[in-house]
């Protein structure tokens, strides 16, 4: 004979029967107790908080515990009839109301006037209203009049998910619990533990999926465990954030259109995926901040801090405002797709991001790319004509025979201080200036600079080093500026730069400050040179001829000889 045991979810199956079971939410749990213990239980509560969260189930323990016939420090026995009345369902005590459905004047009506006033078998009568925010404004009427002089035997416990729509009057004369999503390593354990009970396999891999789409709620967490069952151990992600987090890094856009073409083919729709995505960069975004309200597990969090790193402060700031914008545009658009697809383009495609934001994205990279000590590998030196000593723009570096690149000229300044001429580069097999016990040299310094000296400091000493322009001179390291006001910033950090110059090229060496004014004062020329086209010498503008004596009128029938005047009185 078949089993005829009715089949029942696993939320409804783990659902906590006492207070203690209740996970996640130990605050409500030792109110509610201490207040059944001491007698001090209230006629009305609010318990708030996001959906799977124990709202429901809390307010039936209250129920439960209000009519057992034998409690125990505040909790119930859950074997008297009262409360195996109470778990079934099948007790005239607990009357639910779902205000989503039943929203109107005369449902409240129906649930007050006509049912408060019945007997029952317990000795309190509990009202649960669920979503009591989508009341009607005639129902909640109702309702508040009951809540001002309710009968000592009633208590009410309402429930919603959005508190800040139930009306003030209605808050007021309640006792507001909230409640909040369940911690990561509660989850955790509690979903290993129903497995392992329910007997479902359950590898790393799976637990990861089922508490990323249960997202801190209870519920949704056991349901997804269900359904990891009932499909064999695969869960389809809801949305790879990983690739698209990936290929936002990359500024790849191909990789990022593939992506969303995939997702889409999935099932998910475009404004799911922004959802996924803006809630996942929330996490990226807070691990840089707060990273205790990231709630994930302890390997997702490294990854999230390592995406957070490489994407940077305001670029992911930047992201998740126009990810917003693209949501609100989606709203009346023909093809939601497009939408999500040119945002995307636009986050990574470097000639669209021109403005403010995109900039000071860029300085962040650089600057984390500095502070960790490494470089952005440095271009290859443009070719240049030998015969003009300048640099050929679109040029291509010939090669030798053998097949390896050549290395092209470089324009270096004469020994006159002179225009640049050209000269070949050193070959690889060259060894480096002024070479040192650890194999560093000034002239190392000189060319990297920014890596190896800026790089080291921060905030005003980083300021300063960025302002002088390093070169070599009889074996000491110049610092060039342009004027006496950056010239005194250097003198008050000169001992920190010396430091930092010895450090870098491994030896002690020279550190001088010099001032080269960009602006130098005209040079006075002698009376027998010539004068430039735009230059005149003052006895030269005093022999110019001055204005003519001739009228208006003269001037013009000169340049006109056919023309005349023709007067009002002619």
């Amino acid at each position: 004979m078949a089993d005829s045991t009715e089949y029942q979810a696993l939320y409804r199956r783990y659902r906590p029967q006492r207070f203690d079971e209740l996970r996640g939410q130990d605050h409500v749990a030792r109110a509610l107790k201490n207040a059944v213990a001491n007698d001090r239980v209230g006629h009305a509560y609010l318990f708030s908080g996001p959906r799977g969260t124990g709202k429901t189930t809390t307010a039936r323990i209250l129920a439960k515990v209000l009519n057992c016939e034998a409690t125990v420090d505040g909790e119930p026995c859950c074997v008297c009839s009262s409360c195996v009345a109470v778990q079934s369902g099948s007790s005239f005590d607990v009357i639910e109301l779902d205000a989503a459905s039943y929203r109107g004047i005369d449902d409240m009506k129906e649930l007050i006037v006509k049912k408060i006033g019945l007997a029952s078998p317990g000795r309190n009568k509990v009202y649960i209203i669920d979503e009591v925010h989508q009341l009607s404004r005639d129902a909640v009427v109702a309702l508040l009049k009951t809540l001002e002089e309710p009968p000592s035997h009633v208590v009410f416990v309402l429930a919603t998910t959005d508190p800040e729509k139930v009306p003030e009057t209605i808050r007021s004369r309640t006792q507001h619990l909230q409640f909040h999503l369940l911690p990561v390593d509660d989850l955790e354990k509690h979903v290993k533990w129903v497995a392992a009970d329910a007997g479902i396999e359950l590898d790393e891999h799976g637990l990861e999926s089922v508490l990323r789409r249960g997202g801190g709620s209870a519920r949704d967490t056991l349901s997804a465990l269900e359904l990891l069952a009932a499909t064999g151990g695969a869960l389809d992600e809801s949305t790879p954030v990983d690739d698209f987090i990936e290929a936002l890094i990359d500024h790849d856009a191909g990789r990022l259109l593939a992506a969303v073409a995939q997702t889409v083919h999935s099932g998910r729709d475009p404004r799911s995926i922004v959802d996924d995505l803006v809630r996942h960069l929330r996490d990226c975004f807070l691990t840089q901040m707060a990273p205790e309200l990231v709630q994930v597990q302890q390997h997702r969090a490294e990854v999230l801090a390592d995406q957070s790193r490489r994407l940077g402060t305001a670029r992911i700031v930047k992201i998740i405002e126009t990810l917003g914008t693209a949501l609100l545009e989606m709203r009346g658009a023909p093809d939601q797709r497009v939408i999500l697809e040119v945002a995307l383009v636009r986050l990574v495609h470097r000639q669209l991001d021109t403005g403010l934001d995109g900039l000071l994205a860029r300085v962040e990279k650089l600057e984390r790319i500095v502070a960790e000590g490494g470089a952005n590998p440095a271009p290859a030196p443009a070719p240049v004509n030998p015969s003009t000593g300048r640099a050929v723009l679109g040029g291509r570096v010939a090669r030798d025979p053998s097949g390896a690149t050549a290395r092209p000229a470089v324009a270096r300044p004469d020994s006159t201080g002179g225009s640049s001429r050209p000269e070949s580069a050193p070959a690889d097999d060259e060894p480096p200036a002024e070479p040192t016990s650890n194999g560093g040299s000034t002239q190392a310094v000189v060319d990297g600079w920014s890596d190896l000296v800026v790089g080291t400091f921060a905030g005003m000493r980083r300021a300063v080093a960025q302002m002088v322009k390093p070169t070599l001179r009889d074996g000491a390291v110049v610092l060039v500026v342009d004027n006496e006001h950056a010239a005194k910033r250097v003198r008050e950090y000169i001992d920190d730069i010396t430091t930092a110059v010895h450090k870098a090229a491994g030896t002690r060496c020279v550190v001088e400050i010099d001032v080269v004014d960009d602006k130098p004062a005209p040079k006075r020329k002698k009376a027998s040179d010539p004068l430039d086209d735009d230059e005149m010498s003052i006895d030269d503008i005093k022999k110019l001829p001055t204005a003519t004596a001739k009228s208006a009128e003269e001037e013009l029938l000169e340049a006109f000889p056919d023309a005349k005047f023709i007067t009002e009185e002619s």
